[in-house]
């Protein structure tokens, strides 16, 4: 049952359990007195824990019958507004469950979209989705990119703050990553309450206005704390722009717009530290952080422009202004009062808990929370070990070494454009006999894959970087298959999370991406002491031994990923529900 098209069964108003005929007649015989607004006041809670219908339900049923009535002589008008004004406050404080509401909402008034309605996100124009991808792309462009454009300037702040250790610079990366982590945590489940729009605007404003100390700081304490704040911030752009896609692209349309999508943020890491040797070498370490704030700036005055896209948080508005309209307290949608609307605690807990729950009691979330980040990691160690091999060893300026990652580059959009074939691979994957549909493990085919590419042009990278006697292009060229096989791992892999949990997946993938996080900001800090004390040879051979360690699993979820599925209490409790609704 999908949640944009309710059941059209005839249900009682919101506001009586009663039709407009039963209304008439219990209005001809009776007449409005202060008593019935009393009843009002004494309005009943409507919850889960309290459905039984008291004398204190009658007088108010008996209260909203006889002041809704159009055709009632005795008709108040003054207290007809203060008996609305307290079922409002009652509704307020209620808590509803779908159950409730179901039995509140009738077909007449209930606001729902239409097959073809042109309000309805999924039934807007091309043009105007095209707008709202382009414009949730840049955001989180922006937002990604300045995680690494910020390494490029790390000598000039060495030198401006008289700082020794480069390590000690390399934290900017780390605390940058670290809010990129705890960000969605608790800014992402706002849009569920208030939409995304108002998130994304609140997000961007914030991000723009924590870049400002960073443009102007006299020392570097002010520096890592005011990129913690900021990644905090703008990591709503990341977590919430699946959300957004979905809310306007149909489900077979959803993998294309992703694809699209991806261009701009998987390339953002690697254009930071392009753009940023050749900002930092013409204007100095600070303009890093300027373009960033002149850029967030624009994009901030432009996401003025793209509308809500969440549903529900639509149809609320369209059932508060068909109230206000008709003067009809019934008129709602099914989601003007969720439970626990406006319990932002609860919401909190719930999804700062099960993330950190899963991850450590699920199997499935743990060993691919472990892949993902070291691979994550590993990419992100690079962005400081790049500079070293490029810049220090082979002598090249701060802005032609950061040209070292157009190699990454390349094998980021080559492996987006793969996107075809990878469907194709998992079309042909046998269905699941007791489903029907092709399993979780289906999505593993191009991981494992993947997770060969990595460790192989690891290897390439780490015996072609040094001497500097082996031309520069050869070391280049292996990091085209590495990015394609980063790529491949991090899109498949989470779309593996995504089928195997469902309903539950928003948390897997929210305890992966804190845990990705972490390292990916943690492994940088020993980039520096790795190259440097163990030679670009060994430190690189290091990391590709990793990545050959952790390449099994893959292999052994591919293998046993069923078996594994099915001792998971969480996912067996999931398809028993599925199967009580009549869903696959």
């Amino acid at each position: 049952m999908s949640p944009l098209t309710p059941p059209s069964t005839s249900q009682p108003g919101a506001i009586g359990p009663v039709s407009r005929s039963e209304t008439t007649t219990s209005a001809s015989t009776s007449s409005y007195n202060e008593k019935d607004l009393e009843a009002g006041r004494r309005a009943p809670s409507v919850s889960s824990e309290s459905t039984d219908t008291s004398d204190d339900d009658s007088d108010y049923n008996e209260a909203i019958i006889r002041v809704t009535t159009a055709d009632d002589p005795s008709r108040n008008d003054n207290l007809l507004h203060a008996l609305r004004t307290l079922t409002k406050s009652a509704t307020r404080k209620t808590t509803r469950t779908q159950d409730d509401i179901d039995a509140t909402l009738g077909t007449e008034f209930e606001v729902r979209w239409e097959k073809d309605d042109p309000e309805y996100p999924m039934n807007w124009s091309l043009v105007k989705k095209g707008w709202i991808m382009f414009m949730v792309s840049l955001q989180t462009l922006i937002v990604v990119f300045y995680s690494t454009s910020y390494i490029s300037g790390s000598s000039g702040m060495m030198k401006d703050f008289g700082i020794k250790n480069q390590t000690v610079v390399i934290l900017g990366m780390t605390t940058y990553l670290f809010g990129l982590a705890c960000g969605p945590l608790v800014l992402a489940p706002l849009s569920e309450l208030y939409g995304r729009r108002p998130v994304y605007i609140a997000s961007l404003v914030l991000y723009t206005v924590f870049v400002i100390p960073s443009c102007v700081a006299k020392n570097f304490e002010t520096i890592l704390i005011c990129r913690f704040l900021c990644a905090f911030m703008g990591s709503v752009t990341i977590s919430n722009a699946p959300g957004s896609l979905g809310d306007i692209f149909p489900e077979e349309w959803r993998t294309l717009a992703f694809s699209v999508f991806c261009i701009a943020p998987m390339n953002g890491p690697v254009i930071g530290p392009i753009v940023g040797g050749f900002v930092f070498q013409a204007l100095g370490w600070r303009w890093l952080n300027w373009i960033v704030l002149i850029s967030s700036t624009v994009l901030t005055a432009a996401g003025l422009t793209v509308p809500e896209t969440y549903a529900p948080i639509l149809l609320r508005q369209r059932a508060e202004k068909k109230r206000k309209q008709t003067g009809d307290e019934r008129y709602m949608s099914r989601w003007c009062y969720k439970a626990g609307e406006g319990d932002i605690l609860k919401l909190l807990k719930v999804n700062l808990s099960r993330p950190l729950i899963m991850l450590f009691t699920e199997p499935i979330c743990t060993f691919w929370a472990i892949y993902i980040a070291a691979i994550y990691g590993i990419l992100y160690l690079s962005f400081t070990a790049y500079p070293i091999v490029f810049a220090e060893l082979r002598g090249w300026g701060p802005g032609i070494s950061g040209l070292s990652f157009v190699g990454m580059g390349i094998g980021t959009l080559f492996a987006i454009c793969l996107e075809p074939l990878s469907r194709k691979i998992y079309n042909h994957h046998a269905v699941d006999p007791e489903t029907g549909k092709r399993p979780p493990e289906a999505r593993l085919t191009v991981v494992i894959f993947a997770s060969i590419l990595v460790p192989v042009s690891l290897f390439i990278f780490a015996w072609t970087c040094y001497p500097t006697s082996i031309h520069w292009v050869v070391p280049i060229l292996a990091s085209v298959p590495y990015a394609i096989g980063n790529v491949l791992i991090f899109l498949h892999s989470n779309a593996y999370l995504v089928t195997s949990y469902d309903i539950y997946s928003a948390s897997a993938m929210a305890g992966n991406a804190v845990t990705r996080s972490i390292l990916g900001g943690v492994m940088p800090l020993f980039g520096p002491i790795m190259y440097h004390n163990m030679g670009p040879n060994r430190a690189a051979t290091t990391l590709a031994c990793v990545a050959v360690m952790l390449a099994p699993i893959p292999f052994v979820f591919y293998k046993w990923g069923k078996k594994i599925r099915m001792k998971s209490p969480m996912l067996v409790q999931l398809q028993k529900e599925k199967a009580e609704r009549g869903e696959e």
